[in-house]
Formats: structure tokens, C-alpha cells, sequence
């Protein structure tokens, strides 16, 4: 088995995973197996898709015998620009007659300078209820 292939057919068991659980637990998976069975960080880093410093975490915590950690998914990403102004945001659109979600943008434009989307409108009211 070339190479190339064994790289197609990991790519195959990562998509496969990704449908019961988030693609990086997958890819977390195969990392593990593929360190555990002696590949090396290099390697696994093309092989699993990982950045060679997310592979190197992964051996320490392998090492470390730290498995637990190993499965969880934190969040990731950037903070919203939001996030500080919530509880304001929502206790203004109780507070006054806001029919639309392009209404609400318009309000927080205004008031704390951030512009943002109809969705993200809708996300901030789906999330606070």
C-alpha cells in the first residue's frame, strides 16, 4: 500500500467518524492510534490532517498517560463581540419595540459601535431565549 493511499483511506475513516462525533475528535482518534502504533509526529501530522504542534500536544498528552483530556472538545474560536454587552443588548430589546432583526442591528450599531448581521441577531435571541 503506497503512501498516498493509506493517507485516502485514513481520510475515509476520519469522514466516517465525523458523522457520529466533531471531525477534530475523529481526527484526535486517528491521531492517537497512529502515534500508539509508532508513526512518527511528522507523519501523523500529514496523515491525520493536524498541524504538527496540535500532533506534538497530542503525543505529550499521550505520554503523560492524560487520555481523558484527550477527548475533549473545548470551543475554540474568538470571542463575541458581544459578549460584553449581552444582558444590555436583550434587556434594550425588552425594554423598547424592536420588530425586525435589521431594527436590532441598527440598535447595537448605534449604541456600542459593532455591526453585525440579520444571523447573528437572530443567534444572540435564539441563545438568549
Amino acid at each position: 500500500m503506497t503512501k498516498q493511499d493509506m493517507q485516502r483511506n485514513i481520510s475515509k475513516v476520519i469522514e466516517f467518524l465525523g458523522m457520529f462525533m466533531p471531525i477534530t475528535l475523529a481526527k484526535r482518534i486517528v491521531c492517537i492510534v497512529l502515534l500508539s502504533i509508532g508513526v512518527t509526529e511528522e507523519e501523523t501530522a500529514q496523515i491525520s490532517g493536524f498541524c504538527k504542534k496540535t500532533v506534538k500536544s497530542v503525543k505529550k498528552r499521550l505520554d503523560a498517560n492524560e487520555l481523558d483530556i484527550l477527548f475533549v472538545i473545548n470551543g475554540g474560536g474568538r470571542k463575541s463581540p458581544l459578549a460584553d454587552f449581552e444582558s444590555d443588548i436583550i434587556e434594550e430589546i425588552n425594554q423598547n419595540a424592536y420588530y425586525t432583526k435589521q431594527q436590532i442591528a441598527d440598535m447595537i450599531f448605534e449604541k456600542y459601535g459593532i455591526k453585525i448581521t440579520q444571523q447573528a441577531v437572530g443567534k444572540l435571541l435564539k441563545k438568549r431565549g
